[in-house]
């Protein structure tokens, strides 16, 4: 079993024993990627904190029901990829483009997509131009197929572990990131621009 060798599952075994120095542990190891993966998902960074902390409650409240059949990030995958979903599906969600000159979203800095020593500010107007308009192709996938693609290509979930995360099978997880890839991939070409 996958959960055998997660040294997070025993945290959190330990937090369904009222373990308080395990939650936080727990918390410390993966609230800035849950954070990242929900800015990247509902656009706006304040936004995703709140959902990164409900999430987080979530795991506390639900402890005792938590049973270790994978790894511990696919279990909390889940509940985060549930509360994007639930989120974008709101009847007032906005989404909320960011400036080009704002670092992408889940990152501190901006994106070093050339050689530093090669680069001048006209490449970096177009690299920050291109992650802006991915990030944009990116929000005008549907819900799923967005999930399905940042969990397998930005946070390296393998195939089993999106279908987990999503409730879906392995082959619907194919298709979606199939889908997803080319329809940004088609919204590059459109645009004129070169391919990811």
């Amino acid at each position: 079993m996958e959960s055998e060798a997660d040294p997070d599952v025993e945290l959190m075994l330990a937090v369904q024993r009222d373990d308080a120095a395990a939650f936080e542990q727990l918390f410390a190891k993966h609230i800035g990627a849950v954070v990242g993966f929900a800015t990247r998902f509902v656009r706006t960074r304040a936004r995703a904190e709140e959902l990164a902390q409900d999430v987080f409650l979530q795991v506390y409240r639900h402890r005792k029901d938590y049973e270790p059949q994978a790894r511990f990030a696919t279990w909390l995958y889940r509940m985060v990829t549930n509360a994007c979903l639930t989120e974008v599906r709101r009847a007032d969600y906005r989404v909320r483009t960011q400036s080009i000159d704002q670092p992408a979203p889940g990152r501190e800095d901006p994106p070093q997509l050339a050689d530093p020593s090669q680069r001048t500010l006209e490449t970096d107007a177009a690299s920050r131009e291109a992650l802006e308009r991915m990030h944009v192709f990116l929000n005008e996938l549907p819900p799923q197929q967005r999930a399905a693609l940042l969990l397998a290509r930005v946070e390296g979930f393998s195939y089993e572990q999106v279908a987990e995360a999503l409730s879906c099978s392995v082959s619907a997880v194919k298709s979606l990131i199939h889908r997803a890839t080319v329809a940004v991939r088609e919204r590059f070409k459109e645009e004129g621009m070169e391919t990811w």
